[in-house]
């Protein structure tokens, strides 16, 4: 079986359906660049990324597909996970067979991942909505570190940029090591390049305002003040503040 890599990137995977058309190999392995493992008795195809053909494919997909089937298309493909992709070619490669509302047969195995996993990712999104901290830098831009599963910083801009539009802020992912930066006007993508032994919770080049430090403080002691230990349910907050969420939270720290 031959096994078909892509680049990582969602124009990357279109284009692999596009050529699996074009050359017509029969039954293949998908992979992704990072995941991509040689096998000693398989062919390997490295697809080259093509705009005009991943445009192709998606006008395609879109024609065939509702607005929400098409998101849960993309939010699977922002899980990374490498079952994720080979369900997801499986299901464009079945919506493309011309099935009426194939989107809807969850009877099939493709479309059945497709929708639960994208419920997965917008589960992780609404969840960083949620709990995203930021901390104001010296320079007066307002810096939020995450870990989250599935890569949802895509998925974050929108909502980010109409809640603070009226802010300079950088929202950085600390596990794929990139980040959203928007600058008043318009919003892009960056790396930071972390010298070893940086505390990347908070970089020294964007240490946080002396200010910043006290509003924490006293959302530290506000937090203390109210909390009623009589009270506590630790299984149900966990539940709905999951632990690796943490990390983040300036609430949290109270109890460091």
């Amino acid at each position: 079986m031959e096994i078909y890599v892509f680049d990582d990137t969602f124009e990357g995977f279109l284009t692999l359906i596009f050529d699996w058309y074009n050359r017509k190999p029969g039954s293949i392995t998908v992979s992704s660049t990072k995941q991509y493992h040689p096998q000693a008795f398989s062919q390997t195809y490295f697809v080259v990324t093509d705009s005009e053909k991943a445009t192709r494919v998606a006008t395609g997909l879109r024609k065939r597909l509702s607005k929400e089937a098409w998101r849960a298309l993309y939010c699977t493909f922002l899980s990374e996970r490498p079952e994720g992709y080979e369900h997801l070619f499986g299901f464009a490669v079945y919506v493309f067979s011309g099935i009426v509302q194939a989107e809807s047969n969850y009877g099939n195995e493709h479309v059945l991942f497709v929708h639960q996993m994208a419920r997965k990712v917008e589960r992780e999104k609404h969840h960083m909505e949620a709990f995203i901290r930021f901390q104001q830098t010296q320079d007066g831009m307002y810096y939020a570190p995450i870990e989250p599963k599935y890569n949802v910083l895509p998925l974050l801009a929108g909502h980010f940029r109409d809640r603070y539009a009226d802010q300079a802020w950088v929202i950085y992912d600390h596990v794929r090591r990139y980040g959203l930066y928007y600058d008043l006007h318009s919003l892009q993508l960056i790396t930071l390049d972390f010298q070893q032994g940086t505390n990347l919770e908070t970089p020294a080049r964007i240490s946080e305002d002396y200010h910043e430090e006290m509003y924490q403080l006293l959302w530290k002691d506000y937090f203390r003040s109210t909390n009623i230990p009589a009270r506590r349910n630790l299984k149900l907050h966990v539940r709905n503040l999951p632990r690796r969420f943490w990390k983040y939270l300036t609430e949290k720290q109270v109890f460091d």
